[in-house]
């Protein structure tokens, strides 16, 4: 009997994936026959992919073209101060409902992660599903469902925080800390501690955008 198959990823997900992982970033131009060729489907779905993507705010017009779009200064603000309430509370609401095996595969994502600290790109791709833990684990589908519309957007900027110098080893050491806290059933200590983690990762943010216009002077 042979294995189930594994669904196929539709060409939304396809080009979003692309551009989270960086493939394309803000400013890049998608051409609708290029992207139909680099993954093999028809030129329809990933029309209407386009189409839902800059409905989305993940696309912008050039003229006639289409590019992913970027975040000024405040926008990127906005979204960190969006980003930080929500996932504040995805962190309160996981201490009150998450299952024993929930907060398991939280600490087996630590421990896992401590062999990534000098692997920024691994260890962002780990930070994402980390996170995305959590948010399953508040039991609110809401909340889960907002918070994609945040880390969908968070795509858009062009590098990981975690990137920068110390930084991995500072966000494996916040992420123990909101576990602890879950692990406690302590939501006002998670909703801190997750939030506070957030607030490390957009100063390091701004650091390193200041460090390209110094260097760009």
């Amino acid at each position: 009997m042979s294995a189930p198959q594994r669904p196929q990823k539709d060409a939304y997900d396809l080009i979003l994936e692309a551009i989270d992982s960086h493939i394309y970033t803000p400013g890049d131009r998608l051409v609708e026959s290029e992207l139909a060729d680099r993954f093999g489907v028809s030129r329809t779905p990933v029309r209407e992919a386009l189409q839902r993507l800059e409905t989305q705010g993940l696309l912008t017009r050039d003229g006639r073209s289409l590019i992913v779009a970027s975040l000024d200064h405040t926008q990127m603000s906005e979204l960190y101060v969006v980003r930080g309430e929500l996932e504040g509370l995805a962190a309160k609401l996981a201490a009150r409902h998450a299952t024993p095996e929930e907060v398991g595969v939280l600490r087996d994502m630590l421990e896992a992660d401590k062999a990534l600290q000098d692997d920024p790109q691994a260890l962002a791709r780990a930070n994402r599903r980390f996170h995305k833990q959590i948010h399953l684990a508040s039991h609110n589908r809401f909340l889960v469902r907002q918070l994609d519309l945040v880390h969908r957007s968070m795509a858009l900027l062009a590098t990981t925080s975690i990137s920068a110098e110390g930084r991995g080893a500072d966000t494996l050491a916040e992420h123990e800390e909101i576990v602890q806290a879950i692990e406690r059933a302590d939501g006002d200590a998670a909703y801190e501690a997750l939030r506070d983690h957030i607030s490390k990762a957009y100063i390091t943010r701004l650091k390193l955008d200041a460090a390209k216009v110094e260097a760009a002077e």
